[in-house]
């Protein structure tokens, strides 16, 4: 069993408050969805045509190891609640190429591999077979970008 978490909401309200200077200043920008391509951390959905986002830059694997990364993501206005699927694939990383990397304890990478979306679930199965694998991190492969992160449900494996 595993489950898929969007981001915390609360971590990203305060930018909806800033102008767009104040956006720019920390490296975000305001955008607006004019079409596919907008996915949204916090709830993980794609945003609608004419939602509002910020870009920004997050910390993703904010970790005292080699490994600690960061890139960008895009956060929905209207998201309210944190996404937090139990062995459920969110339609939003179904129809997509993804990577799946796979992190010890310590956040030292221990393998990784490249699925189709619709395969996802049977990759999160065979890493979490490894008894050394903490938790995974899936990116958009392409772009490389942050999705969400997969944690062991309680009790699982």
């Amino acid at each position: 069993m595993f489950v898929i978490q969007g981001l915390d909401p609360a971590s990203f309200t305060r930018y909806f408050t800033l102008s767009d200077a104040e956006l720019a200043a920390k490296g975000a920008r305001r955008v607006h969805a004019d079409g596919p391509g907008y996915p949204c951390r916090v709830s993980l959905v794609d945003a609608a045509p004419g939602d509002e986002l910020v870009l920004l830059t997050y910390a993703h694997h904010d970790v005292a190891s080699p490994y600690r990364a960061s890139g960008p993501i895009y956060v929905r206005r209207a998201a309210a609640m944190r996404a937090e699927d139990i062995d459920a694939i969110p339609p939003m990383l179904a129809t997509r190429l993804l990577s799946v990397r796979a992190y010890d304890a310590a956040g030292d990478l221990e393998m990784a591999d490249v699925v189709p979306g619709a395969e996802l679930a049977g990759q999160i199965a065979r890493m979490f077979d490894e008894p050394a694998v903490a938790y995974l991190h899936v990116h958009n492969a392409r772009p490389g970008c942050f999705v969400a992160r997969v944690n062991r449900h309680p009790g699982a494996f």
